[in-house]
């Protein structure tokens, strides 16, 4: 199924559907198409969103995963989408891990998917490390 990509402002995003917000947030080589079959699914029971994330288009020093998720917060204030669901892949999953710990009072629930930031040094902008099980554990609560 074909879905609109909408604009408002600097945002392009994709939304179906009606109820709470499940805002799906891809990774770096990702595409819409790969939230199609999550979009067909979930649009029944919430209003799914698809933020066109600007890997390409923000300045080279705003193009990290701080920078990503402070474009996530000022489109969820754009929107004033409350109460999320946050599906996050890959670099995706990552954006939404910074998005969850500075704006935990508008989010619902986090669903991460191959996520990056799970082993990065607080989970920000570093090289990964390696952890064990009690380590990821503690980064998730």
């Amino acid at each position: 199924m074909q879905y609109e990509i909408k604009q408002e402002e600097k945002f392009r995003f994709i939304e179906v559907g009606e109820g709470e917000p499940l805002l799906l947030l891809h990774g770096l080589f990702g595409a819409l198409s790969n939230f199609s079959g999550q979009l067909d699914y979930f649009r029944h029971q919430y209003k799914v969103v698809v933020p066109l994330l600007p890997l390409l288009d923000l300045d080279l020093l705003h193009t990290t995963v701080g920078g990503l998720e402070k474009f996530v917060h000022k489109f969820v204030e754009y929107r004033d989408y409350k109460n999320i669901n946050i599906l996050g892949n890959s670099l995706g999953g990552h954006v939404a891990l910074m998005y969850v710990l500075r704006h935990p009072e508008r989010v619902k629930s986090l669903i991460l998917t191959g996520s990056s930031g799970l082993f990065e040094n607080g989970m920000g902008d570093t090289y990964p490390k390696r952890g064990d099980y009690e380590y990821i554990r503690k980064k998730l609560n």
